[in-house]
């Protein structure tokens, strides 16, 4: 039979060729990871133009924006961010450049179910090159693929390679600078041979030839899945993993903080030594410094809570959690699609929100909108390291092995949970009644957390957070010293007791006593919907010092602490939260029955709670 070499394209630059490049492939596949090494730490996240889909792009070292795709399993979308991806790829995507190329990713160890997705991207008729991906994992499991072959098979330029050790990029580097591919990496089509529009959609040709041998199942993955999604061990096994997260946050990331706190206040001392002006010095240090650094020193605990999560996810276990938690919600007439919106609204309640545009079902959707809220996001845990710190002891519970600090910490979580989970029930007997939609996942093989991928998570959650305390909180905490200051008299400042602020805490604190609490507190609560986090920077600016604690202890009592940390870890007070509801739902009705609802249940659970420990003499 006679063989044709494909037609050489004509060399391009990134110059004048490949300047914008679309990276796709299904979920799982090791996409973010290429991502990263190709972007490094120049990335950014967006929303694509009309809807609330996140859109990360990123330049690479050569030049070229490269787009991450969310990952798809077909051409034919289900969910909303499916047809984004779809979009893009076919240049129908409102405010998004048509891509000048395609990096096609999909996982070496399961090739054979990918090659119908493969022949679905190519007939798009953009430059492509496939990159078949974990190529150490293939080979330490015993696999193999001829990457010449699959080029031939497919009428495609393809390369193996393994993004996590950075192995075969250079065929990538190329690709991007629109040069030639690698000779091995050429194809020849036999004449009659597949074009990318006939494609076949499976490997028995490439096995048949020897050019693929399906690599052995991992036996560690077989072995550790027989515990991990175990009925009754796989829930205690997922338990273990939230209770070691605890630990580590109230045994190491705590008293970095604190550390880090006691630092900064102790540069702010210094630094209002050297400004003479009393007015001016309580501006810097107390209005601006002290609010700072309170906040700041709560840093390494929501850094360590991303750093859990994040291995979690790269290792593969996430998934097995959501084939967990799959259970649990089929009871209350949810589905485990619903689990990973809900898992990182545990990072933030908005793109958790956006990220339910995965979820095809509209009645799951609307569901997991409404709930996820609850779900206990990194501007709470500052409000919550706190308020333990000053109020729980640092007891060792079981011999040590647990400490009554990090249980107390559990329970807030769990009580957002068991909230959510009853909203979720209630909604399904009434306004959303239905039957949950069935539940798919593909569970990847475990593999070691990658530290660059670990890295760059914790890098940009770490920007996110700083960006957050350098412009609204810093804001914040200027507007509540001048109000807590004003009116001046002489130009002398007034007492907190006699300033603006002090009579709006005045209209609220009639609400707040049923709660045990003050007008103090009762202001805080009004800034956290701006930004929750901002509570403690608040009230470390009323008190005049990082300390906090100290001053909440001698106000509220344990019994106030309490009622305080309920209402905290039921209230909707995030107006940030309330916008994207608006804006998914494209209705007013959800966002303010899910505020009425939400302060409702959070006042009712507080009033309880407070009377409960004031019966207990608590």
């Amino acid at each position: 039979m006679s063989t044709a070499v494909l037609p050489e394209p004509a060399v391009r630059t990134a110059a004048d060729g490949y300047r914008t490049v679309g990276l796709i492939g299904p979920p799982n596949v090791g996409k973010t990871t290429l991502f990263n090494r190709l972007t490094g730490m120049r990335q950014k996240v967006s929303n694509y133009s009309g809807v609330t889909v996140e859109h990360r792009s990123g330049r690479a070292k050569s030049g070229q924006t490269v787009i991450d795709l969310p990952g798809v399993w077909s051409l034919t979308p289900e969910s909303e961010d499916q047809k984004i991806a779809v979009g893009v790829l076919r240049g129908t995507q409102p405010g998004v450049v048509r891509l000048d190329a395609v990096l096609m990713v999909v996982d070496g160890t399961a090739l054979h179910r990918y090659m119908g997705l493969i022949a679905e991207v190519l007939a798009c008729g953009l430059p492509t090159l496939v990159l078949i991906n974990m190529a150490d994992e293939l080979v330490a499991r015993k696999g193999y693929i001829d990457p010449l072959a699959v080029a031939r098979e497919l009428g495609a330029p393809t390369a193996l390679i393994s993004a996590s050790k950075g192995t075969g990029m250079e065929a990538v580097t190329r690709f991007l600078n629109g040069e030639h591919a690698a000779a091995q990496i050429l194809p020849v089509l036999q004449a009659g041979g597949n074009a990318a529009s006939g494609c076949a959609t499976d490997c028995n040709n490439l096995t048949k030839t020897g050019a693929y041998r399906r690599p052995h199942h991992s036996r560690f993955t077989r072995e550790f899945d027989r515990w991990a999604l175990h009925p009754v061990v796989g829930p205690i096994l997922c338990l273990l993993f939230i209770v070691t997260a605890f630990q580590i946050m109230f045994r190491m990331a705590y008293p970095a903080g604190t550390a880090l706190t006691n630092g900064l206040s102790a540069i702010g001392a210094a630094i209002g030594r050297f400004i003479p002006d009393a007015v001016l010095r309580a501006i810097v240090v107390d209005g601006i410094w002290n609010g700072i650094a309170s906040i700041l020193g709560f840093l390494p605990t929501i850094l360590c809570m991303f750093l859990v999560i994040t291995i979690l996810e790269d290792s593969g276990y996430m998934a097995r959690a959501a084939v967990i938690a799959d259970r649990t919600m089929g009871r209350v007439g949810l589905n485990g699609r619903s689990f990973l919106p809900l898992l990182s609204a545990y990072a933030c309640a908005v793109p958790a929100i956006m990220a339910t545009r995965a979820i095809p079902s509209k009645r799951d959707r609307l569901a997991t909108i409404l709930i996820a809220p609850f779900m206990t996001c990194s501007a709470r845990l500052p409000v919550y390291a706190l308020l333990i710190a000053a109020f729980i002891p640092a007891r060792p519970l079981l011999g040590g092995a647990l400490g009554l600090q990090a249980v107390t910490m559990m329970a807030l979580y769990a009580v957002g949970l068991l909230a959510a989970l009853f909203t979720a029930k209630l909604m399904n007997s009434t306004v959303l009644k239905g039957n949950a939609s069935l539940f798919a996942i593909e569970l990847p093989n475990y593999r070691l957390p990658r530290l660059r991928t670990v890295a760059l998570a914790i890098y940009d959650r770490s920007k996110v957070f700083l960006k957050q305390v350098g412009t609204v909180i810093l804001v914040l905490n200027l507007a509540i010293w001048f109000l807590s200051h004003m009116p001046f008299h002489n130009g002398t400042p007034s007492d907190v007791a006699g300033s603006y602020l002090a009579r709006i805490g005045g209209w609220i604190e009639p609400a707040l006593k049923p709660l045990g609490l003050n007008r103090t507190v009762g202001i805080a609560l009004l800034t956290a919907f701006v930004a929750r986090e901002s509570v403690v920077s608040t009230l470390a600016t009323l008190y005049g010092s990082v300390n906090a604690g100290a001053a909440l202890r001698a106000e509220i009592g344990l019994a106030g602490a309490l009622a305080l940390l309920i209402f905290f870890a039921l209230a909707m007070q995030c107006t940030a939260t309330l916008a994207v509801v608006r804006r998914e739902t494209n209705s007013i009705k959800w966002p303010i029955i899910q505020l009425a609802y939400m302060t409702t249940l959070a006042y009712t659970a507080s009033f309880i709670t407070y009377r409960i420990a004031i019966a207990l003499h608590i």
